[in-house]
């Protein structure tokens, strides 16, 4: 039997940006840019506060949907729209960047490495107010699925 968990972290979703690169006497060194690590370590805070066990280990399920801000630019019709989900939002950021810097922030608490991830599934949604949904699944040894 599969174990299922919910956590939602009311956070404003941030993309993965290129990592930047000093110059060091020991060669060049890549570090995130502060606006990711900051979001990074937030919500590793977040993640901490609600995640009372030891990191997942095994393969896992995940399920991450992001919850961005409506623009405040728009009709009063395309915010209802945007609202009720029938407009969902096809602009920058790439969801890829929005999964790659989550995943990243959750490392060493909810689960060990990202990479027990074996299935993924991300969806972007507009929100009053911004946050990140997530579902893990943690699969059995025998659990093909």
């Amino acid at each position: 039997m599969q174990k299922r968990y919910h956590l939602r972290f009311d956070l404003k979703p941030v993309q993965q940006a290129r990592p930047r690169a000093r110059r060091t006497k020991f060669g060049v060194q890549l570090y995130d840019p502060i606006k990711v690590k900051k979001f990074k370590q937030e919500l590793g805070l977040l993640a901490k506060q609600q995640w009372h066990q030891e990191p997942l280990e095994g393969a896992l399920r995940v399920t991450i949907n992001f919850y961005r801000d409506v623009q405040k630019s728009i009709s009063k019709k395309e915010r209802g729209l945007r609202l009720s989900g029938a407009h969902r939002p096809t602009v920058k950021p790439d969801i890829d960047n929005y999964i790659k810097s989550a995943l990243d922030g959750l490392n060493g608490v909810i689960w060990i490495d990202d990479n027990q991830i074996i299935s993924l599934h991300s969806d972007k949604f507009y929100s009053e107010k911004p946050y990140i949904d997530l579902i893990i699944e943690k699969l059995e040894e025998n659990d093909d699925n």
